[in-house]
């Protein structure tokens, strides 16, 4: 096997309350890469189609993260790119990790998967350096791992799959302004109050209880953010009005996804995130900003195969 053609997730990191931790893989929107073992050495992306991304190796996350990986290969030929972006820079819904991730899984694959999927964590996080300045793992790990992921540790790396209840879906609106993941950081605080971090931590920890108890009401009580929606939300038109034209709909919760602009929410069943969408669609409509919107089951797989 010397060419694979793969489905690179979209994701939605941080999901309220588990800044830069926790994340989750989305079944219905992603990316398509080509990727070739080919005898000169080195990573050429020969074709990028879909956004306006540089397709100089050292400047592309694709690249990057697959010569972190090269460098620890010991392999002496090289690969051949193709990306196909769906995900469009700055959403929020994880565009640079599905490359990143996406470049490691399928170098992984064609070597003969000499490397673990938490090892290919780490070199898509190289990719997340290039993009935002922090090599972050709340997106690139649940792309790789599929389903919910939690980063328990940076240092050193540890990542915790969660299982996602069977009729949980996310609704994702995605206003097309563009917020980059690098300026959002900076406007964030770097000290919060311990009554900040408690109540933060016992979302947290609720979210992850509801998850594995399939405990909907809690999942829905637990997502609130203390730390981040306050401050990025203010970069985002219509945001509270989104908030609770969904929560009108019957969405259990929602949040900002990634670094914005895009927001999520999550339901108990298809019909119900559809609802959302609606009143989602309702909200953008009267503002007069143009909207991409996608409704999707939690993909368990992560980056997958095509034909």
């Amino acid at each position: 096997m010397n060419e694979l053609k793969i489905f690179c997730p979209a994701t939605i990191a941080n999901i309220s309350c588990g800044f830069d931790v926790l994340g989750v893989a989305l079944d219905s929107v992603g990316d398509e890469m080509v990727i070739r073992k080919v005898g000169e050495k080195g990573i050429r992306i020969i074709k990028l189609e879909g956004q306006d991304l540089p397709m100089e190796t050292e400047k592309n996350v694709a690249g990057v993260a697959g010569l972190a990986l090269m460098a620890d290969s010991g392999y002496n030929g090289g690969f051949e790119i193709e990306i196909y972006k769906k995900i469009k820079a700055g959403s929020g819904i994880g565009s640079s990790a599905a490359s990143s991730a996406g470049a490691v899984w399928a170098m992984n694959e064609l070597l003969g998967k000499p490397f673990s999927k938490l090892e290919l964590v780490k070199f898509a996080m190289e990719g997340e350096r290039l993009a935002s300045g922090v090599a972050h793992a709340d997106n690139v790990a649940p792309a790789l791992l599929g389903g919910f992921t939690l980063v328990r540790s940076y240092d050193p790396l540890d990542v915790i799959t969660i299982p996602a209840p069977k009729a949980l879906y996310a609704t994702v609106i995605h206003p097309q302004i563009e917020v980059k993941t690098s300026d959002s950081r900076k406007i964030l605080k770097t000290n919060i109050t311990m009554e900040t971090g408690i109540k933060q931590w016992g979302n947290l920890g609720g979210l992850v209880a509801g998850l594995f108890k399939e405990d909907y009401d809690l999942i829905g009580r637990s997502l609130v953010d203390h730390i981040v929606e306050p401050i990025r939300s203010i970069l985002i038109p219509g945001f509270d009005e989104v908030k609770q034209a969904v929560i009108d709909a019957g969405a259990l919760g929602s949040g900002i996804s990634g670094s914005g602009p895009s927001i999520f929410a999550f339901s108990k069943g298809i019909s119900n995130a559809q609802a959302v969408a609606k009143a989602m669609e309702g909200v953008y409509n009267t503002i007069g900003i143009d909207y991409e919107i996608h409704v999707s089951k939690v993909n368990v797989d992560g980056v997958k195969k095509v034909p």
